[in-house]
């Protein structure tokens, strides 16, 4: 609601009686402006939001005639500056902790500048699901899922400590249990409103969210988008987002999809499109007849995918589908007719078969799904789509190109290569394309009833065709929630999915955040020793380089059935239609085509299957359903306790000497680059998730406070410790930096010309009290929203990045910790300018800061102009601040 100020807009609060009870809303069509009904349904509930929340402090009511002029504001060429206040947050443990680590640490700094520390609570409610924890160590048993959850508990017990003191001191904020599934189906079937109701007043649901596919929840009809964990805490702590007015590309679905084509095939054709059109930063919002044969879960899967396709959005307005999926999901019937009345009421709800209602886009691209065929993404980036039909040739040409997201650089005589290896007793084969991690993973799929009974079908067929999966291939399956295994056991193809390997191993976010687990040693020693390209195929929504697993260069995104089909084949340079999938068990070829089941076999399956009484079961007990976590003792301080010898848990170093007043604005002096990195740099290669390498700083770190390597644990796991994080920063196996040999986490420290890693480099130039920057290409910090990609370069005492482009929220989180993001002119780089990385950089501040200006770069006797990439005058102030919770300690005080 309003804050300083009184709302201009509040002669539109209106009253509507729903099931005989009267509920308020601001009426929008009271307006009286016929632009209303042209806006995309997106913009309007960024014009509700705004009308709301107007208090002409941190929403003023320009933003209101912004966002109503969207259709001539959009097409502005220096971008309009408007603010939107979503109505909730959500976050995942990885990103969760190291925000309510920062919450703690707030309140200790409040306390130290005499403020008090209990102001320091989310006023924007929060909801975090404890999803990223669990890992693959245990596959291929029937105890899988007990013991992966029991090593779950044991590595993570300090981090569930500290979550569960957070759940009781912090007010405003849920936390659901692990083992409860991912955090973006648990947002899709429990937590989305879809329409808020506080007290009386309705709106629109909204969100922001601390994991890049945030934006799944754009299927159910509310908007929603993943930003960095900084931006998060300040939305939490009731700031509203400052963005620039999207453009909104209209995406026009026609026609009807081929019974052998699944939604993971549309999705990965969708993001090859939409990479190809150009949408970053934008929004889209999906329309056309062709939406009504979606489902709701392809919908999810669809919206899930737009990280990769890089919008901010991809939105599917409320219809009647959506409705139904309410229905299905078994929410509360007083609350379905609230939410229908109440958008119907603001011109909200969608008939996608009434072309009269389609509002006016930015532009306009169409699909016809019969064009859809089955598909994969790889080796290296999600949005690289090779056709079924293609992949043999598509891999085999990889093995050879030139060392880049389609290629190996093999030589030819190498392509041919076989290892033999003995795995439990008997000898088996790896070559280039051998799957040895096959996956049925993340959010992306296991949210969708249609490919998951899909595969389900395709396994019992395969088993009962005499089929079967080579045991020394790592075969997981983790639903992304309790109502996946209970409609999978309902139609009863559980068993045959388990006699193919795969088990049910975690409810969480496994395989696809890198925590796949170990795979045999005898595979690990013969693709180290012989160079192996091998694969892992997986129904998740990201494969860069290093983020599955070390040992598989290659990995491919795909539908869960594909996942089976590959897995039973053993390799992916197979072509399907030629080749047998396996010999039966009379010796016969089995074609996949044999054992495809088609879509009107598996929908009627699901309508059959997935009950409403399934989802009441498990939410039910959503938050007291795990009784490890019921049994942990947390302390009930107001501030938190911290244990110095915690290697999980540690206060960070953010607000040490923060003063009351403003810090002044510096130039930066004679900085050299710590690393030069070229295009696609993404959130990965700079705060990897992934295991520890045991040669690493962190390693060295924790082994120095006496910890074994089976105890390291992840990067992900410990997000809350600074000097962790700091040492991983950049640690990613995969990093090409151009000012070291070879690939990996090294680089040059330039005075003494001396190679060593990255973390060590830092720690030099900060001995030498001498400043660093970061020299990078386009689309830099690409990837999933991780705030630590920020914090970690902050620590290592980067000051700025020079950059071709950036990734929306990394470009923000930098900002949000003070770093500055400055981008080279149109057309040029570090390459056309002749810089190599290795002169020193003076970059001039003046003291009047303005969005967008222009800043000359000194490099020796020469000079080159850069864009200061502050977009708002709010980055501004967060920069002149020290970063967003800097900006929030002072305004709290």
């Amino acid at each position: 609601m309003a804050g300083e100020g009184t709302n201009p807009f509040a002669h539109l609060l209106s009253e509507i009686k729903i099931g005989g009870e009267t509920f308020n809303y601001y009426n929008l069509l009271d307006l009286k402006d016929k632009r209303y009904d042209r806006l995309p349904f997106s913009i309007r509930v960024l014009l509700e939001a705004a009308v709301r929340n107007c208090d002409n402090f941190q929403v003023k009511e320009e933003d209101v005639h912004n966002i109503l002029d969207w259709e001539q504001k959009q097409n502005d060429a220096e971008g309009v500056e408007v603010a939107f206040r979503p109505a909730r947050v959500i976050l995942q443990d990885f990103t969760g902790v190291p925000a309510v680590v920062d919450f703690a640490a707030m309140r200790d700094a409040v306390k130290d500048l005499e403020g008090d520390p209990k102001k320091i609570n989310p006023i924007c409610p929060a909801d975090l699901v404890i999803d990223h924890s669990v890992q693959v160590e245990f596959s291929r048993t029937s105890s899988a899922l007990q013991k992966n959850q029991e090593l779950e508990f044991e590595r993570n017990y300090e981090r569930f400590i500290f979550l569960k003191w957070g759940a009781q001191a912090l007010k405003n904020m849920l936390i659901v249990p692990p083992g409860s599934g991912i955090v973006h189906q648990v947002n899709l079937e429990y937590l989305a409103r879809v329409v808020f109701k506080n007290e009386s007043l309705l709106f629109p649901d909204s969100l922001v969210g601390t994991d890049s596919h945030t934006t799944m929840i754009n299927g159910l009809g509310v908007i929603g988008w993943g930003v960095g964990g900084i931006e998060a805490e300040a939305v939490m702590l009731g700031q509203a987002v400052s963005m620039v007015l999207p453009k909104v590309v209209g995406y026009c679905i026609t026609g009807t999809l081929s019974p052998l084509s699944t939604s993971t095939d549309l999705v990965l054709t969708i993001t090859k499109h939409l990479r190809q059109v150009g949408v970053v930063g934008k929004f889209v919002e999906f329309f056309g007849p062709g939406v009504e044969q979606l489902s709701l879960a392809d919908r999810a899967t669809i919206s899930n995918m737009c990280p990769e396709y890089g919008a901010t959005v991809g939105f599917f307005p409320v219809d009647a589908t959506t409705i139904k999926y309410l229905r299905q999901s078994s929410r509360d019937e007083k609350r379905i007719a609230e939410i229908e009345a109440y958008l119907k009421a603001v011109n909200m709800f969608r008939n996608f078969s009434d072309a009269s209602q389609d509002p006016i886009y930015s532009e306009v691209v169409t699909l016809d799904l019969g064009d859809v065929v089955p598909s994969l993404s790889g080796p290296k980036r999600p949005h690289d789509r090779v056709p079924v039909s293609g992949m043999k040739e598509d891999f085999c040409k990889c093995l050879g190109n030139q060392i880049g997201f389609k290629g190996y650089g093999l030589p030819a005589d190498q392509h041919d290569k076989t290892v033999p290896f003995v795995y439990e007793g008997q000898e088996y084969t790896l070559r280039h394309g051998s799957v040895v991690i096959a996956a049925i993973t993340s959010c992306t799929n296991t949210s969708n009833p249609t490919v998951m009974l899909g595969a389900g079908l395709l396994a019992k067929n395969a088993v009962e065709a005499g089929l079967r999966v080579a045991p020394y291939i790592k075969t997981s399956l983790s639903p992304g929630s309790g109502v996946v295994t209970h409609y999978l056991q309902h139609s009863g193809v559980t068993p045959f999915l388990t006699k193919l390997g795969f088990d049910i191993v975690g409810y969480g976010c496994m395989t696809c955040i890198g925590n796949s687990g170990p795979i045999p040693e005898p595979i690990v020693e013969a693709i180290e020793k012989n160079d192996l390209v091998c694969c892992g195929v997986l129904s998740g929504n990201r494969n860069f380089e290093g983020r599955i697993h070390p040992n598989t260069r290659a990995n491919y995104l795909a539908s869960p059935l594909l996942v089976i089909a590959y897995a039973l084949a053993g390799r992916v340079d197979i072509d399907f239609e030629a080749e047998p999938i396996g010999l039966g068990v009379s010796g016969q070829p089995v074609f996949l085509r044999d054992i495809w089941p088609r879509r009107g076999e598996i929908q009627q399956v699901e309508r059959d299957h997935v009950l409403p009484v399934m989802f009441k079961d498990v939410y039910a007990r959503i938050t007291t359903g795990n009784e490890r976590w019921n049994k942990l003792e947390a302390p009930e301080d107001v501030l938190y306790p911290w244990d110095t010898r915690s290697t999980y848990i540690k206060k960070p170093p953010f607000f040490e000497g923060m003063t009351k007043e403003l810090p002044a604005v510096k130039s930066i002096e004679n900085a050299y680059a710590l690393l030069n990195l070229g295009d696609s740099v993404t959130t990965d290669h700079i705060s990897p998730a992934g295991s520890i390498a045991r040669n690493s700083p962190a390693a060295r770190y924790l082994a120095s406070r006496g910890l074994t390597p089976r105890e390291f644990n992840s990067y992900g796991s410990r997000r809350g410790n600074d000097a962790v994080m700091a040492r991983g920063t950049f640690a990613n196996i995969r990093l090409v930096n151009k000012l070291a040999k070879k690939t990996g986490p090294r680089t040059l420290h330039i005075p003494s010309q001396e190679e060593m890693d990255v973390f060590d480099a830092a720690e030099r130039y900060r001995e030498e009290k001498q400043p660093v920057i970061i020299l990078a290409g386009k689309e830099y910090g690409s990837g999933s929203s991780r705030d630590w990609a920020a914090k970690g370069p902050f620590l290592l005492g980067v000051r700025a990045v020079i950059a071709e482009s950036y990734e929306r929220i990394h470009r923000s989180n930098l900002v949000g910790m003070g770093i500055i993001p400055l981008q080279y002119m149109s057309g040029e780089n570090a390459t056309t300018l002749g810089i190599t990385g290795k002169e020193t950089f003076t970059i001039i501040l003046p003291e009047e800061l303005k969005t967008g200006m222009t800043i000359p770069v000194q490099m020796g006797n020469c000079s080159f102009n850069t864009i200061l990439r502050f977009d708002t005058d709010v980055e501004l102030t967060y920069f002149k601040h020290g970063g967003i919770l800097n900006y929030m300690i002072r305004k709290m005080i």
